[in-house]
């Protein structure tokens, strides 16, 4: 995270230095404070000179991969996914153990249409963050995208373990429904790819 500073100008006292004297209608002079005084302005001082930039070393891989982030986010706001892809994973490649951008990558590969590589990088963001709900949810997406329902009512569950009131809830009725599905196809004798010939076959005797 960039920080920024803010110096303030000039040599008046801060407030602290002349809080013992609330009731003079005046500021204090400088040649006027009491050793007290005098003692705490340098304290004061002490602390400010601790917290100036330098003390405070930066990380540019930080910042780089920060400013990657934020174009990544606004190509995908703008529908442009190939192109935030390529602005998150090279933000990955400085910070690889920051989970919201496996996360992050995971959904645009969805969008994509890529669900094995989305599972991939879901999977690395919740090894990653593994009390992050939102993290759990993406994985569980990719699992229904990649057809295993089973799979992602599970993360669903680890979603709702942590954060109750969250979207995981929709997402596992789902998933719940294609399981329902999936029964009732097995029980009638036929699995996806037999149903899927069997329609191709009528249509061609049609």
């Amino acid at each position: 995270m960039k920080i920024t500073w803010t110096k303030k100008s000039g040599n008046k006292r801060s407030l602290p230095a002349i809080a013992h004297y609330p009731n003079l209608p005046f500021e204090q002079n400088e040649d006027d404070q009491s050793e007290a005084d005098r003692a705490q302005l340098g304290q004061g001082n002490h602390q400010k000179d601790q917290e100036t930039p330098e003390s405070v070393p930066l990380n540019p891989d930080l910042e780089l991969a920060e400013s990657f982030q934020s174009q990544g986010n606004k190509f995908a706001q703008d529908g442009k996914y190939q192109e935030a892809l390529g602005k998150w994973e090279a933000a990955i490649m400085l910070m690889p153990e920051r989970a919201v951008l496996h996360e992050q990558k995971a959904q645009v590969l969805l969008e994509m249409g890529d669900a094995w590589n989305a599972l991939k990088a879901a999977t690395r963001a919740t090894e990653l963050e593994p009390s992050w709900a939102e993290a759990w949810i993406t994985l569980g997406r990719t699992q229904l995208n990649f057809g295993e329902p089973d799979k992602a009512i599970e993360s669903f569950d680890k979603a709702l373990a942590i954060k109750p009131d969250s979207e995981a809830r929709d997402d596992r009725q789902t998933a719940l429904h294609l399981i329902k599905r999936r029964k009732q196809l097995h029980m009638s004798g036929l699995s996806t790819n037999e149903n899927r010939y069997v329609v191709r076959d009528k249509i061609e005797e049609s």
